[in-house]
């Protein structure tokens, strides 16, 4: 099966339960949601098969895979999945949520996007639920989103906008004051300038 892909790239990690650590980015094109504070061009860059998509990220010294979008559970079977088991890696996925997320991963990330009661009945248990928050936003109860090892709200970064991203910073953090059994998930990546 041929992946439809935007971009693969080495980094770190720069958000959730595993920031700072090393990862190779698989970024697949197309997602079903029009998120308005998305920053992220999923657009099609490249189709290229299992063993084609091995070949482009095989040089780096890393074996964690972050599954990314868009909305990568459009595409991934578990058929993708092995063929990069059997090759050594670890598998991590950053998914909304709508559509059910393989066992085979090592790490799931649910970010429902304001669908907490649909992401829980399709995926009811995942590693970390992350949801993107702007000031204002409602913050759900926990036992409406999926059962978690980790609940982090992510302040929306504004790219245009610094005082309304320190806004959104600012909320979440007295938000998590008020709900103790959430935590804060800054994109460490944007604030020391890594991709």
């Amino acid at each position: 099966m041929k992946l439809k892909v935007n971009e693969w790239f080495y980094s770190i990690q720069g958000e959730g339960g595993r920031s700072g650590e090393a990862s190779i980015f698989i970024r697949l094109a197309g997602c079903n949601l029009r998120c308005d504070f998305c920053d992220t061009d999923f657009g099609l860059k490249a189709t290229l098969d299992a063993t084609e998509l091995y070949d482009r990220i095989r040089e780096y010294p890393c074996k964690w895979i972050v599954w990314t979008g868009g909305e990568p559970m459009l595409q991934l079977t578990d058929d993708i999945l092995l063929f990069f088991i059997n090759k050594g890696y670890k598998q991590a996925v950053e998914s909304n949520g709508c559509f059910p997320i393989s066992p085979l991963f090592d790490y799931t990330v649910c970010s429902p996007k304001g669908k907490p009661d649909y992401a829980r009945s399709i995926n009811p248990e995942v590693t970390e639920v992350r949801l993107p928050v702007k000031q204002g936003d409602l913050i759900p109860d926990i036992k409406r989103l999926p059962k978690a090892f980790f609940y982090f709200l992510s302040p929306v970064f504004d790219d245009t906008d610094d005082c309304q991203t320190k806004k959104n910073i600012d909320y979440c953090t007295a938000e998590i004051k008020k709900r103790p059994e959430w935590r804060l998930s800054l994109q460490i990546h944007k604030l020391i300038g890594i991709r």
